[in-house]
């Protein structure tokens, strides 16, 4: 009798397990078909809708929430596979949680990643170094100017005042997006939470996070005051169906450049200024180290600010987490977590198109 059950829970662990790599497999495939993407595509735009429905009205940030149920879920049953006692029986129930999250991930957002590139859909002509330093001294200026309009704290640090109007306004931009690049609606509900795990994310580097169970647009409130709002606009991006991390910055600068909000357009001024001189530093930097020299007064506090909150949080926590998260990117044919090329290109190629 004995001997019969173990052979029963060894086929199962045998077919759920051919059922994983099935799926990996099979979604794999998907993702190299223009069809399915775009099933799928279709698919996420039906499923924002109901998801953002059913969870932005409760308070607290439930996709974290799952994320702990499903943590501790999934360590309870290593430790008892670990021990030898009904082994067999966790080591099924295990492969069918892994099973269903695995599938559920891909079909809610995985296949997202595979959507046509955006940059397809901007002038073809490369960009030079001298455009990606015109715009570094364009922003630098913009940045001075909408920085008079916010307001600081104590130490003269920009400071958010009103964190609901900038999610209104960026909500409210959504809806002025360009068609010609994307036929992506909003949905106009805000859902937007403070993450549970603002502590992790601060040790880790993460801004924030999409959770596509929930469709939650996750952020650490702990952030310096210049990164919430770009944060906020970058989570947008995903929750509208933009995966690419790189993509749904160029997301948020087109949502927070023409926003009416001086301290969404600010974060954004700021971000698109750091990564220009990101991309030129190794290139020229003498031209960074003078455009650095420029900032105003309150600039350089907030860009100080920002060096203190990371020097604070440095650590290896932070270096595991960057070299996973940049696996992570490359599996899904995305640039590394540290690269800013690719949403310099597409922020140049549009701006050529506003002259």
């Amino acid at each position: 009798m004995k001997i019969h059950t173990n052979q029963s829970y060894y086929q199962r662990k045998r077919f759920w397990a051919g059922i994983l790599l099935a799926q990996f497999l099979l979604f794999y495939l998907f993702s190299k078909i223009p069809f399915f993407i775009n099933v799928f595509s279709s698919f996420f735009e039906w499923k924002k809708t109901a998801h953002q429905k059913i969870f932005a009205p409760i308070p607290f940030s439930v996709g974290d929430i799952f994320y702990v149920i499903l943590g501790a879920t999934i360590l309870i049953f290593l430790l008892k596979i670990i021990k030898k006692k009904s082994r067999n029986t966790y080591v099924v129930q295990l492969l069918i949680i892994l099973n269903l999250v695995y599938f559920s991930y891909q079909i809610f957002w995985g296949q997202l990643y595979f959507q046509k590139p955006l940059i397809e859909k901007l002038p073809s002509e490369e960009i030079s170094l001298e455009e990606t330093k015109f715009l570094s001294l364009k922003y630098l200026d913009l940045c001075k100017q909408t920085r008079e309009a916010v307001k600081e704290d104590e130490n003269g640090v920009f400071k958010i005042q009103n964190l609901s109007t900038i999610e209104s306004d960026i909500l409210s931009q959504q809806k002025q997006f360009p068609e010609f690049l994307s036929a992506k609606k909003s949905t106009e509900t805000n859902n937007f939470k403070p993450s549970l795990f603002r502590i992790i994310m601060s040790y880790t580097g993460i801004l924030g996070y999409y959770n596509p169970f929930t469709a939650e647009a996750q952020y650490n409130a702990e952030l310096p005051s210049t990164q919430i709002p770009f944060t906020l606009a970058h989570e947008s991006a995903h929750q509208l169906g933009f995966a690419r991390e790189q993509e749904a910055n160029f997301i948020a600068y087109i949502l927070g450049k023409s926003s009416g909000n001086s301290e969404l357009k600010y974060s954004v001024e700021f971000f698109v200024l750091k990564s220009l001189l990101n991309f030129l530093v190794e290139k020229n930097p003498d031209f960074v180290k003078k455009v650095l020299e420029n900032y105003s007064p309150a600039m350089k506090r907030d860009r100080n600010s920002e060096k203190l909150f990371a020097q604070k949080h440095d650590g290896i926590l932070s270096i595991f987490f960057d070299l996973s998260n940049d696996l992570f990117l490359k599996s899904n044919q995305q640039e590394g977590s540290i690269t800013y090329s690719y949403f310099v290109d597409l922020m140049v190629r549009y701006e050529r198109m506003e002259k």
